[in-house]
């Protein structure tokens, strides 16, 4: 099954429920469905993970600990998702959004000539954090629920493919 895949990987979860950086959680970090590792919780913390991994906010771990908390999807899994975007995949991505998010309102931005100071960020800061938000908000939807729907077919399949494998080995 996924299960011993993801567990192989996973982190000890008594240790997890110690940390002190999770103790904000309080009593909520012992929810057994935080730390399950079935289809259900493990589709929900991709949803979860790939909607934070697109907010262009700081802190989008903590988000995303809430939203698992809310949801009831796998913690560890929904926090480490976060970390698609990581310091070298953050431009190439929030570009991306900012393009959907700038073609979906209709109201293309002039052209911006980008230049590596506090002076341009400040300045261009008005004119494309609409569609920056917009595009990520869009993106995250529809890359969580892909990532969702993805789960859910990957493990219904390889669930499906075990019984029929274990089916042929008792013949």
């Amino acid at each position: 099954m996924p299960r011993k895949l993801i567990k192989k990987y996973m982190p000890n979860e008594d240790k997890l429920k110690q940390h002190k950086h999770l103790s904000w959680l309080g009593s909520h970090i012992h929810e057994p469905n935080l730390w399950h590792l079935n289809r259900k919780s493990v589709s929900r913390a991709f949803l979860v993970g790939l909607f934070c991994a697109f907010l262009p906010i700081p802190m989008q771990m903590i988000v995303a600990a809430i939203l698992a908390v809310m949801i009831r999807s796998n913690l560890p899994i929904s926090v480490g998702l976060v970390w698609i975007t990581n310091p070298l995949t953050m431009p190439p991505i929030f570009y991306f959004t900012y393009l959907v998010g700038d073609f979906l309102i209709g109201d293309p931005n002039q052209q911006i000539d980008f230049e590596m100071s506090m002076e341009f960020i400040q300045n261009s800061l008005s004119l494309v954090w609409w569609p920056l938000l917009f595009g990520s908000v869009i993106c995250g939807i529809v890359f969580g629920i892909l990532g969702y729907l993805t789960v859910q077919g990957f493990w219904a399949w390889h669930v499906g493919k075990s019984w029929k494998d274990r089916a042929k080995r008792t013949k």
